[in-house]
């Protein structure tokens, strides 16, 4: 016998607290696809005062663009208890990876592959 998702698509949409407490994530949808948005980070200014800005990113032209508001996962579709098929991006490194996300009890599983490997990170939702 198969087991059916008890998860709806739009159970993931909403405010995430990432891993490391560092970083909020709005997931939302826009059509049929999920993106995630940074609405919030602790630390928001580089030294000078300054909103931090996407300085590691490979690309020259967005290197100036600001960290606050960036999409940061996008394009993910839903089958099955599962959102995959997008990428999430990691401004700390300017790495994009493929992605997968999937709920286990109220927390949100992150995970990012690059080749063979991946990590996983557990993002919990914002109050």
């Amino acid at each position: 016998m198969l087991a059916i998702s008890q998860t709806k698509s739009t159970d993931v949409v909403g405010v995430w607290l990432t891993e490391l407490k560092d970083g909020k994530i709005e997931i939302y949808q826009k059509d049929n696809k999920f993106f995630g948005k940074v609405v919030w980070i602790a630390s928001p200014n580089d030294e000078n005062g300054q909103p931090l800005k996407d300085i590691n990113n490979p690309k020259d032209a967005l290197k100036s663009r600001p960290i606050l508001g960036m999409n940061t996962i996008v394009n993910m579709s839903y089958d099955d208890g599962v959102w995959s098929g997008g990428t999430v991006y990691d401004p700390k490194t300017g790495d994009s990876y493929t992605c997968k996300i999937w709920l286990e009890g109220a927390n949100l599983k992150v995970r990012g592959y690059w080749g063979v490997f991946y990590e996983t990170k557990t993002w919990t939702k914002s109050k």
